[in-house]
């Protein structure tokens, strides 16, 4: 069988073989077949002449995979639920991603004042209630994004965006939540939704992502 064939083979297998797993076993399978199909590419794209080096490459693959696998377990659905509900009204968006994360898009309107990195009362509404979600699982981990739209220079923006994820981080630590659990990163603005041609569309540029991970334990 050549090499390719077996990559995509792999692929293949991880998404029709999930089809019968629970949302726990879908977390691991998905992950370990894309990486195993990943590796084995990897192997047969560089490898000279040599069937193992392909299937070594698709087994460390498919290692790597099941390792970064997020499990989208009934806690992180009850979890999903109750924030749409505590959110609803608010603009806030909620969403499981593709690599089973909850995701929190929190506009503009309800987090922070322009240039400003503190949070607004409407925004503490939201991160009350997901700080009870968040200690009702505490096995997931939580990454925080700022992000800005493009008024002003990146030395304005960078840090501005860092900010504004790190104040969202300590809030949620007041609320109980273990710092340990927390990555948070900037953007500035270099990741907008839409072009910064007018006012409505750099507002919603303005916004604060939040993921939530469960990730898969081996």
């Amino acid at each position: 069988m050549k090499k390719s064939t077996m990559a995509a083979l792999a692929l293949t297998l991880a998404a029709t073989g999930c089809a019968d797993m629970s949302a726990t076993q879908q977390g691991t399978a998905t992950g370990a077949g894309i990486g195993a199909g990943i590796g084995g590419l990897l192997g047969a794209v560089t490898g000279n002449g040599g069937g193992g080096r392909a299937v070594g490459g698709a087994a460390l693959g498919g290692a790597l995979g099941a390792v970064i696998g997020n499990v989208w377990s009934t806690r992180m659905e009850n979890q999903k639920r109750s924030m749409e509900q505590a959110t609803q009204g608010t603009g806030v968006q909620v969403t499981q991603t593709a690599d089973n994360r909850l995701k929190l898009e929190v506009p503009s309107d309800i987090s922070f004042d322009v240039g400003r990195a503190d949070i607004r009362p409407d925004f503490r509404v939201v991160l009350d209630k997901f700080a009870v979600t968040l200690n009702d699982n505490p096995t997931t981990t939580v990454t925080i994004v700022g992000h800005t739209d493009n008024t002003g220079s990146d030395a304005v923006n960078n840090p501005l965006s860092m900010q504004r994820a790190a104040r969202t981080r300590d809030y949620l630590t007041t609320r109980g939540v273990s710092p340990g659990r927390f990555n948070i990163d900037g953007r500035g603005s270099h990741e907008p939704l839409v072009a910064n041609s007018n006012d409505a569309n750099r507002a919603r540029n303005r916004r604060v992502e939040i993921f939530v991970a469960e990730p898969q334990q081996r």
